[in-house]
């Protein structure tokens, strides 16, 4: 089974907007938190000195929504990463946000690594890609395959 990351988000008045409910654009600022929080806590690296002394970006180049129910103030949602793909210079991730066993969104989300000295996308650096070893996917197997 592939490792994935979890962590839980308090939805407060300032993800809302005046229906009282999350206003979608914050959903995105909680998975770039969530992500944030994978590389130090989940993968060990340090974000913040990757963004600052290291000069390497992670920015999406890739990104598919799909909200299903509405969060509300007061509520607090699950939000759960999994790696679906890892390239030379890309991570696919999967984050899904739900509540009582209810899904409320997901987003799915392409991660390049760049230079942010240049603006160019570069190979994902010896130790985050063996660090994201942890969370790589599994390759599924059929029934004939595990015989």
């Amino acid at each position: 089974m592939t490792a994935q990351f979890e962590r839980p988000v308090r939805i407060r008045f300032s993800h809302c907007d005046p229906a009282g409910i999350v206003f979608f654009p914050q959903y995105l600022v909680m998975t770039n938190a969530l992500v944030e929080d994978w590389f130090n806590e989940g993968l060990h690296i340090d974000y913040a000195q990757m963004i600052g002394q290291r000069r390497i970006g992670l920015p999406i180049v890739k990104l598919d929504c799909e909200f299903s129910r509405p969060s509300q103030m007061g509520e607090t949602i699950m939000l759960t990463l999994n790696v679906t793909a890892i390239g030379r210079r890309s991570i696919s991730l999967d984050i899904l946000g739900h509540c009582n066993c209810e899904a409320r969104f997901r987003a799915k989300q392409v991660l390049v690594t760049t230079s942010l000295e240049s603006g160019r996308s570069i190979e994902i650096p010896a130790d985050i890609a063996s660090a994201l070893a942890t969370f790589a996917p599994q390759p599924e197997f059929s029934e004939a395959q595990r015989s």
